[in-house]
Formats: C-alpha cells, sequence, structure tokens
C-alpha cells in the first residue's frame, strides 16, 4: 500500500509560502463550492448597501441646508424653461445680463399679475356670494332638522364659546401654531429670494458656471461629462416644458366644467388650478377644495358634488394619462417609471420629492444612456467654450482691445513717471555732493598759495 506524505518545501522556499499556497487553495475551494449566481448577488448586494449607507449619510448632512437646495433646484428647473428666451434675446442683440433681467423680470409680473387678478375677482365674488353663503347655511341646517339633527343658534353659540374655551385654555399650543406659521412664512420669503438670485446667475452665465465644473474632472473624463450634462439640460426643458402644458390642460377642464356648471369665477379658478398644478398633491387639493366649495356655496350640495366629480376626473387623467404619457414621451421614460417615480418622491420627500422625483429621473435616464453609448465621441455640439454670437464676438474683441489700449496708456504714464522720479532722485544726489561754502572748496584752500605776490605785499615785507 502505498505511503502518503506531506510535501516538504523546494529550496530556496519558505514555510510561509507553503501556508499561502494552502490558503490560496483553500479560498479557491471555497470559492468553487459557491455557486457563481449566489457569488454575484453577494457582490451586488454588499455594495448596493454601501451606495444606500453613502446616500443615506449624505442625505443626513445636507438636511439643514435643505432650503438652500430646494431653491437651486427650483431656479434650476426655471432656467431650463426661461434659458431660451434668453438665447432669443441674446441673439438680437442683448446682453447676457440684461437678457436675464428681462427673462426674469418678466416672468415675475406675468405670475403676480396672475395672482393679483386671481386675488381681486376671488374677493369681489366671495364679497357678492355672501348672501347665497349666509342661504347656504340656513338651507344646511334645514336639511339637517329634516334628517332629525337640530342644530339651532343656540347650539351655535355654545360650539363657538366650546372654541374660545379651548384656545384660551391651550395658548401654548396656539403660539406653537402661530409661531410655526410664521417660521414657515420666512422660510419661503428666504427661499423665493434665493432662487431669484440664484435663477439670475444661471440665465446670465449658467454654460460658464458649468464649463468651471466640468474643468473640475480629470482631463480624459471633460468631453464625456460634458456632453452627459449638455444632454441631461435639454431633457430637463423638455420636462418643464411638458409640466406646463400639463398644467394648462388641468386649469382648461376645471375651469370649463365650473363655467358649464355656471360656478362663478370660473377663469380666476382656472388661473388658480394652473398655478396650484406647480405644488405637487399640495396643489391640485387646494385648487380643487377651492373649486368645489365654491359650487356649494353658489350653487348647492348637488352641483358641488358634480364639481367635485370633475375635478376628481381631470386629476385622475392628468396623473393617469397626461403625467405618463405625454411625461413619459418627453423625457424618455416609461409611464410606469413616472408613476413609481413620483410615488416614491412623495413618499420619501414630500411635496418637495413629488416636484423633483420625474427631472431627476429623467436627467439620470439622459445621462446614463448618452456615457453608456459613448454619445460623446460622436456629438457635434459638444462645445468646451461658452455659446458666443458673432455680435457678442466683436463686441468682446473691441473691449478686449480698449482694455488693451487703456493698459498700454496707463504702462506708458507708468514708465513716464519712472523716469520722472529716477531723475528727480538723480537730480536730488547731484544737489547734495555739491558744497553750499565756497571757502571749504579745496580750490579756494590751494588758490593763496599758487597766486602770486601782490606789490603791496613785497614792499611792507
Amino acid at each position: 500500500m502505498p505511503e502518503f506524505r506531506t510535501p516538504r518545501p523546494a529550496k530556496g522556499s519558505s514555510a510561509s509560502a507553503v501556508d499561502n499556497a494552502t490558503d490560496g487553495d483553500h479560498s479557491a475551494l471555497m470559492d468553487g463550492a459557491i455557486p457563481y449566481a449566489l457569488r454575484v448577488a453577494a457582490g451586488w448586494s454588499w455594495r448596493l448597501v454601501a451606495i444606500a449607507a453613502a446616500l443615506w449619510v449624505l442625505g443626513k448632512a445636507i438636511a439643514p441646508l435643505s432650503l438652500l437646495l430646494i431653491s437651486v433646484l427650483v431656479a434650476a428647473l426655471l432656467a431650463a424653461l426661461l434659458s431660451p428666451s434668453v438665447m432669443t434675446l441674446r441673439k438680437r442683440g442683448v446682453r447676457a445680463a440684461g437678457a436675464a433681467a428681462i427673462a426674469e423680470i418678466g416672468m415675475v409680473l406675468i405670475v403676480v399679475g396672475l395672482l393679483a387678478l386671481t386675488g381681486q375677482q376671488l374677493i369681489r365674488g366671495f364679497a357678492a356670494l355672501t348672501d347665497k353663503a349666509i342661504q347656504g347655511y340656513y338651507e344646511v341646517t334645514r336639511l339637517l332638522h329634516e334628517q332629525g339633527l337640530d342644530f339651532t343658534s343656540e347650539q351655535m353659540n355654545e360650539l363657538m364659546a366650546h372654541v374660545q374655551t379651548a384656545i384660551t385654555d391651550n395658548p401654548n399650543a396656539v403660539l406653537s401654531r402661530v409661531s410655526a406659521a410664521g417660521s414657515f412664512a420666512a422660510e419661503a420669503g428666504t427661499g423665493a429670494l434665493l432662487t431669484l438670485f440664484a435663477l439670475f446667475f444661471f440665465l446670465m452665465e449658467g454654460e460658464n458656471i458649468w464649463l468651471f465644473m466640468v474643468r473640475l474632472f480629470p482631463r480624459a473624463a471633460q468631453q464625456a461629462v460634458n456632453g452627459a450634462g449638455r444632454a441631461g439640460w435639454k431633457s430637463l426643458g423638455a420636462y418643464v416644458r411638458v409640466q406646463i402644458l400639463v398644467a394648462a390642460i388641468d386649469a382648461v377642464g376645471i375651469g370649463l366644467g365650473a363655467a358649464i356648471l355656471g360656478v362663478p369665477l370660473a377663469i380666476p379658478l382656472g388661473v388658480l388650478v394652473f398655478l396650484g398644478s406647480f405644488v405637487p398633491v399640495i396643489g391640485a387639493l387646494f385648487s380643487g377644495a377651492v373649486a368645489v366649495l365654491l359650487a356649494l356655496v353658489a350653487l348647492g350640495p348637488v352641483q358641488a358634488l358634480i364639481m367635485l366629480g370633475i375635478v376628481l376626473l381631470v386629476q385622475q387623467l392628468e396623473s393617469n394619462i397626461l403625467q405618463p404619457f405625454i411625461m413619459g414621451k418627453a423625457v424618455s421614460l416609461h409611464p410606469l417609471a413616472v408613476i413609481l417615480a413620483v410615488a416614491a418622491g412623495s413618499i420619501l420627500f414630500g411635496a418637495a420629492g413629488a416636484l423633483f422625483a420625474v427631472p431627476a429621473l429623467a436627467l439620470s435616464n439622459t445621462v446614463v444612456r448618452y456615457l453608456a453609448t459613448r454619445a460623446w465621441e460622436n456629438d457635434t455640439e459638444n462645445r468646451i467654450e461658452p455659446l458666443e454670437f458673432a455680435h457678442e464676438k466683436r463686441r468682446r474683441e473691441r473691449a478686449e482691445a480698449k482694455a488693451a489700449e487703456r493698459a498700454a496708456r496707463l504702462a506708458a504714464r507708468t514708465e513716464a513717471l519712472l523716469h520722472s522720479h529716477q531723475e528727480n532722485q538723480q537730480d536730488s544726489r547731484q544737489g547734495s555732493n555739491r558744497p553750499d561754502n565756497p571757502a571749504q572748496s579745496p580750490a579756494a584752500d590751494s588758490a593763496p598759495d599758487s597766486a602770486p605776490e601782490s606789490p603791496s605785499e613785497s614792499s611792507a615785507l
């Protein structure tokens, strides 16, 4: 029977090398014992867990800066919307700063005008609907009385007394809610100012800012990063324009339904729906509640129920048909992906998450596709310099020539002043070396010795 012996290490090798080889063979055997699919799944799992942990830490780190982050993101969305108008103004000879200011001021005036029109119409309408509101109150109390639920004026006074007692007995809760509302208003105002400030610079020199960020990457990756960012910016602009289209369809649908039912203030109601469509969930709920309340006060409960059905129908069409199909086609996303993105954003981050979920998904999808297909290699629009129109280039060259001329004049003036200063210093040095008393000069001391004696001096001798 053959005898099995442990192999001895060769000459020049050590026991540790044999141990290492044995460990390597053991790990190879263990890897062979684990199925390949399980090893791949494990590798993906720990990497995904690491990415999720990094994102969680990043979210916790930037949570105190959420106001600043949301303001910058809103400014980016508005810049994607207004950048075509800025480019049109620049093409017609307006400077970049002037074009950005015109576009931003125009947007602010339009929004303020719509809000002012809506507010005035609502105030006038509610003032005219006061009598109908009182009649509606009595109608509701009559219906309750017919159903066996008496709700008299004494009960109303008792209810108001309970409300007043609850307020007076809990001043801290009331003050906390008032302070919370005040802090929210202050944050909203600060966010609006930050958004307008960032929007102006995005419109004026957004391309310069982007190219500066591109130069922070390694030189070999700059072309790919630049092209991917520009492609993502185009998809972001498409998203904002489609969102405006969807908001306009919502406003027309609800406003037209209110006009058909005879609800007063149908036009301001449509404007309110249009503006509210840009605020996910909250805006739709608020505008829909206003429409139903107007129908209830002006026309009665039956028309209010019909108005509620119209609002729900339009909002369901918007969320299940317009958003997935029109939005998905514009930003190259599947309808299911759009629905899931909005739902996930709402669950995780509330209204802000619902607002930025679809643009973030569209941007990520475009960037990944651009990089995966190496589209930057054949991209003719992948500029590494800011876009300049012909008149802007001439204006820049004239400004550079004037600046060079001013610099040359300043250099010549500086050189002349320096030369004059040097001459003055040389003259002052020569003046300080020249003696002030002639009797102390060497020539005066040697003159009596070398001069001949006069006759008077010789006679005196």
